[in-house]
C-alpha cells in the first residue's frame, strides 16, 4: 500500500523539493541525490582589543534600536591571551589570575614606603616624647644670681643633691618612709659633684657635715647682697639659710670648681622612681640595721623597692665612720639605679619608660639652662661611673672638728686641678 499523497510516489518525491516542478518523471540515472551544504568550522584568530561591532543587517532594521545578533561565532576569543586556558573573566592559570592588562604589584615599593611610614612615626612618637618630657622639669634655679664665679674647665661639672624635701608626700608616705618632720625641712642629705669628661666621668661625694666657709652671696628672693663673715658651718646649712643658689656659691668658693648644672630630688620622688623600674638590684656586703631610716638588710644580693632604696641611701648611724658611709653608699645604689634603668628592657617598654619618666620628671628641679638632653648626659655619666671607666670617691677627708668634716686641702686643690684639665684622676680619698 502507498502512504504518500495521491499523485506523489517514491520516484518522484523529491522533485518539488527542490523546485523542478511536475515534469514527469526522470530516468534514475538523472535523480539527484539532496545536497546538504556544511558550514565551514570556524578559525581560531588573535582576540582583538576591542570587540568589532557587528554590521547592521539589511532589510530595513531600525539603525537607532539594538544591533542584530545572528548568534554566530565571530571569531573572538574571550579570556584570551593565555595559552592555559582562561576561566572566562579574563584570568587563568597562565597569568596567577590578574585582569587583563592589571600591573604586577610592585612589593619593593611597597616595602619602602613601609619602612618610611615606620620611621616616621617612631619619629613623631620620639619628638612628642621629648617636649613632653622637657615640659616637666622644673627650672627653678637661677644660677645666673650666684656671684663671684670661678673660672670654667674642660668637661662638664653637675651638683646633684637629694633634698629631705617632703613636698608631694602625705602623712601615710611620711610614716612609711620613715621621714617624719614638716612637710619641707629645707635640707639636704646627699651633695655629690659629677665630672663628665674626656676621661671618664668621675663622682665625688661631699659629705653633709664638711666644715665649710660660707661666703658673700646675693639672695636669691630678695636680690640683697650679703657679706662673707668668715663663718663656718656644715655644708648642708648653706641650702637651709638661701636654698639651692647659696649652696652652689659656697661649693664653688670652697672647692674652686665651676658647677654647670643643678639637680635635686627629694625624698617622695626618688622612692617613686625606685618603684617605676621595679625596684634596683644591690649587693648588701654586710647585713645592718637603723630604726631611724627604716632600714633592715642582710647580707647579699637583693632587690631593693622604694622604700628600702630610701632607708639604705639614708642610714649613717648603723656606721662606725657614719656620714662617710653612709655617701659611699650612695654612690653605690644611684650608679647601680642608672645602670639598671638605661636598659632595653626600660627604654623600649612604654608601659616602663613613661611612669619611669614621669616619677623622676615630677619631682626633678634644675636649673634654668638644664635641657633634657644635658640630664641625659648627666643620667648616662652616672651609669658610667660603675662601667669601668668611671670612678667613684668621697671628697678626701683630713680630720673632724666637733663633728664636722675636714677636708684634705691639698688633696682637693690637686682633685680640682686635675678636674679642671681634664685630666684623669689619680687622686685618692685617703
Amino acid at each position: 500500500m502507498n502512504d504518500w499523497p495521491e499523485g506523489w510516489s517514491d520516484d518522484n518525491r523529491g522533485s518539488n523539493r527542490y523546485g523542478r516542478g511536475s515534469a514527469g518523471e526522470q530516468p534514475e540515472s538523472a535523480r539527484s541525490m539532496p545536497h546538504v551544504q556544511r558550514r565551514p568550522a570556524p578559525q581560531q584568530h588573535p582576540a582583538p582589543p576591542r570587540q568589532r561591532p557587528i554590521p547592521q543587517q539589511p532589510g530595513g532594521y531600525d539603525n537607532g534600536g539594538p544591533q542584530y545578533d545572528s548568534g554566530y561565532n565571530t571569531g573572538q576569543v574571550y579570556g584570551g591571551g593565555n595559552a592555559g586556558g582562561g576561566d572566562g573573566h579574563g584570568g587563568g592559570p597562565g597569568d596567577g589570575g590578574r585582569a587583563q592588562g592589571r600591573p604586577a604589584p610592585d612589593w619593593r615599593r611597597r616595602i619602602k614606603i613601609g619602612a618610611l611610614s615606620l620611621v616616621v612615626v617612631v619619629l613623631g612618637v620620639s619628638i612628642g616624647t621629648y617636649f613632653w618630657a622637657d615640659s616637666k622639669l622644673k627650672r627653678e634655679v637661677d644660677l645666673s644670681k650666684v656671684i663671684e664665679r670661678p673660672e670654667g674647665g674642660d668637661g662638664t661639672n653637675y651638683l646633684i643633691v637629694g633634698s629631705d624635701s617632703r613636698e608631694g608626700m602625705t602623712a601615710e608616705d611620711k610614716k612609711k618612709l620613715h621621714t617624719g618632720g614638716p612637710k619641707d625641712q629645707g635640707r639636704t642629705d646627699s651633695m655629690m659633684i659629677l665630672h663628665d669628661g674626656s676621661n671618664g666621668p668621675t663622682l665625688i661625694s661631699l659629705p653633709r657635715d664638711s666644715n665649710v666657709e660660707i661666703p658673700s652671696f646675693k639672695g636669691s628672693d630678695s636680690g640683697k647682697l650679703y657679706p662673707g663673715r668668715g663663718r663656718f658651718t656644715k655644708l648642708n646649712a648653706a641650702y637651709a639659710m638661701d636654698g639651692p643658689e647659696l649652696l652652689v656659691r659656697t661649693v664653688e668658693f670652697n672647692t674652686g670648681l665651676r658647677i654647670d648644672h643643678y639637680c635635686e630630688i627629694g625624698f617622695g620622688g626618688f622612692a617613686k622612681i625606685v618603684d617605676a623600674i621595679g625596684g634596683v638590684e644591690l649587693d648588701i656586703p654586710k647585713a645592718f640595721k637603723d630604726k631611724k631610716s627604716g632600714a633592715d638588710f642582710q647580707a647579699g644580693k637583693q632587690t631593693l623597692n622604694g622604700e628600702q632604696s630610701l632607708a639604705f641611701v639614708r642610714t649613717r648611724y648603723a656606721f662606725a665612720q657614719a656620714d662617710l658611709a653612709r655617701t659611699k653608699n650612695q654612690q653605690k645604689f644611684l650608679a647601680a639605679l642608672a645602670s639598671q634603668t638605661a636598659t632595653p628592657s626600660t627604654i623600649l617598654n612604654p608601659f616602663k619608660l613613661y611612669p619611669t619618666m614621669g616619677a623622676g620628671l615630677d619631682t626633678l628641679v634644675v636649673d634654668k639652662d638644664m635641657s633634657l638632653w644635658s640630664l641625659s648626659q648627666m643620667f648616662f655619666a652616672m651609669k658610667g661611673v660603675t662601667g669601668g671607666e668611671g670612678k667613684s670617691m668621697n671628697m678626701p677627708v683630713a680630720g673632724f672638728r666637733n663633728g664636722n668634716v675636714l677636708w684634705d686641702e691639698a688633696k682637693k686643690k690637686q682633685l680640682v686641678e686635675q678636674l679642671k684639665n681634664d685630666e684623669k684622676v689619680t687622686v685618692t680619698e685617703n
